[in-house]
């Protein structure tokens, strides 16, 4: 293969790799270091000897991507405040993969991070990627019996973790307009009505930018400091639509130059909120305009 068709291969499974370092690591900025670094191997070695380009690119691209989360983990340990990954537009991508959709939601993600690295690594490549177990092993360079035990591990810890995920393009956009004319004007009560009871509120501001310092919880808890951030921080922001890891987003901008400021994801239950995910902190608000498209198929 010639140096000018090495990109070629690369970029053809590009939107599968980034999809499985983006669900190992969640941060879109790791994700990006491990292609690169992938890349960059598989530019070094002779590609008419790989018979299977696109398993030797998931092999590497795994490995990179664990390296890459066991040196995170420790930093996450310094973290100050909330830690969320790191939002990815999905307009256009995860919404016809409901499996997709669930794997990229922050609610997945967040319990992805309760598994270890290698759990982690081996419930993705087989719960969302259909890979093997056999495959696995081998990926993570460890025995079959040893992967089989961890997948089940991993597979128990999930399921009892996992919400319910139902994506309703139109249902949801009602109850975002109405918790949206809610907030504006501070009605506490019609704000109350569109929050499921034990609704959670996370922000990330990653100790850039002042957010609360831990979860909100329960429907007048989030609908007073929502109201309260309408009032004060948010007042006279720009207010966009969108959809950030398969969920639907508000997207607050600021000033004239209408920076980002906010990425808030909406997770919705039916007509209730159940969960609001506030990205705050700037450096991982610096690529969220970035539209990214995602794969998960094994046939390409």
């Amino acid at each position: 293969m010639t140096e000018q068709a090495e990109p070629g291969v690369f970029d053809q499974f590009r939107p599968l790799l980034f999809t499985i370092a983006y669900e190992i690591l969640g941060s879109a900025a790791d994700a990006e270091d491990v292609l690169q670094d992938s890349y960059l191997r598989w530019r070094g070695i002779d590609q008419d000897e790989v018979e299977h380009p696109r398993a030797y690119l998931v092999q590497i691209v795994t490995r990179e991507a664990l390296n890459q989360l066991r040196s995170a983990r420790r930093r996450r340990e310094d973290y100050v405040g909330n830690w969320l990954p790191e939002p990815i537009r999905t307009e256009h991508d995860a919404s016809h993969d409901v499996l997709l959709a669930e794997s990229v939601s922050m609610a997945m993600l967040l319990v992805l991070e309760t598994l270890s690295p290698t759990e982690r690594a081996v419930f993705v490549l087989s719960e969302v990627f259909g890979h093997s177990l056999v495959e696995i092993a081998e990926m993570v360079g460890k025995t079959d019996t040893a992967v089989r035990q961890i997948a089940h591990r991993a597979r128990e810890h999930v399921q009892a973790r996992r919400k319910r995920f139902r994506p309703d393009a139109e249902t949801n956009r009602a109850v975002i307009d109405r918790f949206l004319l809610a907030a504006r004007t501070g009605e506490v009560q019609n704000l109350m009505d569109v929050l499921a009871p034990d609704v959670v509120q996370i922000s990330d501001g990653g100790g850039h930018v002042i957010v609360a310092g831990r979860p909100v919880v329960g429907a007048a808890p989030v609908a007073k400091f929502l109201i309260g951030l309408a009032r004060n921080s948010m007042a006279d922001m720009a207010v966009e639509f969108g959809s950030f890891n398969a969920l639907p987003a508000l997207l607050f901008r600021s000033g004239v130059e209408r920076r980002l400021d906010t990425v808030l994801m909406i997770e919705i239950d039916g007509d209730r909120i159940t969960g609001l995910y506030a990205m705050r902190n700037p450096e991982k608000l610096r690529s969220a305009d970035l539209l990214r498209p995602l794969d998960r198929l094994r046939d390409t």
